[in-house]
C-alpha cells in the first residue's frame, strides 16, 4: 500500500506515522523547503496526547511541554476567581494521559523527527490531484506526476485540496479576532499569573499560559469586532493597539499586553462544514477537513485523531480495499470533528465573550458546575477512545 500525504503540518505528520505504522509507504509533500511551523501554543487534552503516545512521541512531546495542574477562569475586572478546574496528575490519572500545553513549533519537531527522511519530499507544491479506479496521482508545480494508491490531503485551513473536490467555499469571518505574543518567562516573574488562565470579560477573552517547560507565556486576547481582519499569523498590529482594546481590565492582563510589545493580529475565521471528506482514493484530514474556531482548544487534536483512525481503517486494507476504508475513516470521524466545530463556534460567542447580567449568570453556571465536578464540561470527551476499543 502506498500513500502520498500532502502538507507537513502537525496533521500531515501525524497522518505519515499513523500510516506507516499501519503498514503503508508513505510519500510525504510540503512545499517549504524546510520543515517548520509558526503560531504559538496549543492545548493538547487527553484524547489527543492518548494517541500520541500510541504513536511514540508522547515523551518527546511532554518533555518540551508544561504540565499545568488546574485551569483557572477569573473576572476580568479583578482577576477574582469564577471556578477552576483539575488537570495535571489528577486528569492523567482519571482519563489516562496527560493535558499538555506546548509551543506549536516542539510539537511538530517531536512529530518530525520520528518521520523517515527518505519519506519526505520538501520544496514540492501540489498542484492538482486526481484519480481513476486503480490509483490517485498528484502533479507538482514542476510538471511531475507521483502515483500512489491514497491521497491525504492535510494541506490546512486554506486548502486546495477541499476546493478541488468540492468547489471553492468562502471563509466567513467569525466577528472575533485574537492578538497574540509569546513573552520570556523572566519579563514575568513578578506578576504572579495563573499557570493556564481564562479571563472573561464584556466582547473579550484572555488567554495565557507556560509553553516550552515554563520558558515562555503564551497569550491570546481575543475580542469582538465589526470589522473584517485579516486571515493571517503573521500580521503584526499597530503599536499598542491591544493595550486599548482592553482598557479598564485587571492590572497583570494589562502590564502583559504592554510587556508583549509588537503582537501580533489575525481575524478568526469559519468555514462551512461538509458533509463527506473523501471521493474514491483522495480524502481530507485536519483542518482541510474541518477547520474550527480556537473556542475549545481542539484544533489540533482533532487533526491527531484523524490521523489515528485513519491508519486504524487502512491497517488491513488491500489498494484495492482504499475507497471503501476511506470511507470508514470519514464515517467514523466526521460527526465528531464537525460537531466540535459547531461547539467551537457556539462557545465564542454564548460562553466567551457575553456581557452584564449575562455574563453574570455564565459565571454563576460556571461556579456552580465547578462545585460538584472535577473537570471541565468538555472533559467527558477525552475519555472516548476515537479507535472504538476499550483503554
Amino acid at each position: 500500500m502506498r500513500a502520498i500525504v500532502v502538507g507537513a503540518g502537525i496533521g500531515g505528520l501525524a497522518a505519515t506515522l499513523s500510516l506507516r505504522r499501519a503498514g503503508v509507504e508513505v510519500t510525504l509533500l510540503e512545499q517549504s523547503r524546510r520543515f517548520s511551523e509558526i503560531g504559538a501554543g496549543i492545548q493538547l487534552a487527553p484524547n489527543a496526547t492518548r494517541e500520541l503516545r500510541r504513536l511514540d512521541v508522547l515523551d518527546a512531546v511532554a518533555a518540551a511541554a508544561a504540565h499545568p495542574a488546574h485551569v483557572s477562569f477569573r473576572t476580568w475586572s479583578d482577576g477574582s476567581e469564577i471556578c477552576r478546574y483539575a488537570l495535571g496528575r489528577e486528569a492523567e490519572e482519571e482519563f489516562g494521559a496527560p493535558y499538555l500545553v506546548i509551543h506549536r513549533a516542539d510539537l511538530h519537531n517531536a512529530l518530525a523527527a520520528v518521520v523517515p527522511p527518505e519519506s519526505v519530499r520538501l520544496d514540492t507544491t501540489v498542484v492538482a490531484i486526481d484519480q481513476d479506479t486503480d490509483s490517485a496521482r498528484v502533479t507538482t508545480a514542476t510538471g511531475e506526476h507521483l502515483t500512489a494508491d491514497l491521497v491525504v490531503a492535510a494541506d490546512g485551513i486554506r486548502s486546495a485540496a477541499r476546493q478541488w473536490l468540492f468547489g471553492k467555499d468562502e471563509a466567513v469571518f467569525s466577528g472575533t479576532a485574537a492578538y497574540r505574543a509569546v513573552l520570556p518567562a523572566a519579563e514575568m516573574s513578578d506578576l504572579d499569573l495563573p499557570p493556564l488562565a481564562v479571563w472573561l470579560g464584556p466582547d473579550r477573552h484572555f488567554v495565557h499560559y507556560w509553553v516550552r517547560r515554563g520558558e515562555l507565556l503564551n497569550v491570546v486576547a481575543v475580542f469582538s469586532t465589526d470589522e473584517a481582519a485579516r486571515e493571517s499569523w503573521t500580521a503584526e498590529a499597530e503599536p499598542d493597539e491591544q493595550l486599548g482594546e482592553f482598557t479598564g481590565w485587571d492590572p497583570r492582563v494589562r502590564t502583559v499586553l504592554e510587556r508583549a510589545g509588537q503582537v501580533l493580529r489575525y481575524g478568526i475565521y469559519t468555514r462551512t462544514p461538509l458533509t463527506r471528506w473523501n471521493v474514491g482514493r483522495v480524502t481530507l484530514l485536519g483542518d482541510s477537513a474541518h477547520a474550527m474556531v480556537p473556542f475549545q482548544a481542539q484544533g489540533a487534536a482533532q487533526a491527531i485523531l484523524d490521523a489515528a483512525v485513519l491508519g486504524d481503517a487502512l491497517k488491513s486494507a488491500t489498494p484495492a480495499d482504499v475507497p471503501e476504508a476511506l470511507d470508514d475513516y470519514v464515517g467514523r470521524r466526521l460527526a465528531s470533528a464537525t460537531g466540535m466545530q459547531s461547539r467551537s463556534a457556539r462557545a465564542g460567542t454564548e460562553f466567551h465573550l457575553p456581557d452584564g447580567p449575562e455574563a453574570e449568570a455564565r459565571n454563576a453556571r460556571m461556579a456552580a458546575y465547578a462545585a460538584e465536578h472535577r473537570f471541565m464540561p468538555q472533559a467527558p470527551a477525552w475519555r472516548a477512545d476515537v479507535r472504538g476499543r476499550p483503554q
